[in-house]
């Protein structure tokens, strides 16, 4: 399957004194391309809170900086599913410019009731993410 894809652009407030992407940033573009990908998938995390008590909450991030982003850089964010649990999702996000590598990451997240302890996917929320946008 192809990829969610989520652009943004670097903005000063982005960069360090050398223009360059402060670290912690790309844990933000990928936490928005996530949000992205999710809405896409038509899950309504609101919602889903409301309804059903249930947040998504990141669990692990494994990151690998590869090469730096710069002030103005247009960046994408390609986000793809690699396994899905009982009440776990594990995703690949990597960080683009032009084509090439910059930030790569897997990203562990679980389904949490409101109070913090673990529940399963419930089955809307599974058959969307098993879905051709995954």
């Amino acid at each position: 399957m192809s990829p969610h894809q989520f652009t943004t652009r670097v903005y000063y407030e982005d960069t360090d004194l050398a223009g360059i992407v402060y670290y912690a940033n790309y844990l933000k573009f990928i936490e928005r391309a996530r949000t992205e990908w999710v809405a896409a998938l038509g899950i309504d995390q609101i919602a889903l809170r409301e309804r059903d008590g249930i947040v998504f909450a990141v669990r692990r991030v494994e990151a690998d900086y590869l090469r730096p982003a710069k002030f103005a850089d247009d960046l994408v964010v390609e986000t793809r599913l690699q396994t899905l649990g009982g009440a776990r999702i594990v995703l690949e996000q990597v960080v683009l410019r032009d084509g090439e590598r910059l930030f790569a990451s897997i990203v562990t997240l679980v389904c949490l009731t409101e109070d913090g302890h673990a529940a399963r996917l419930p089955a809307e929320v599974r058959a969307r993410l098993s879905g051709p946008l995954h």
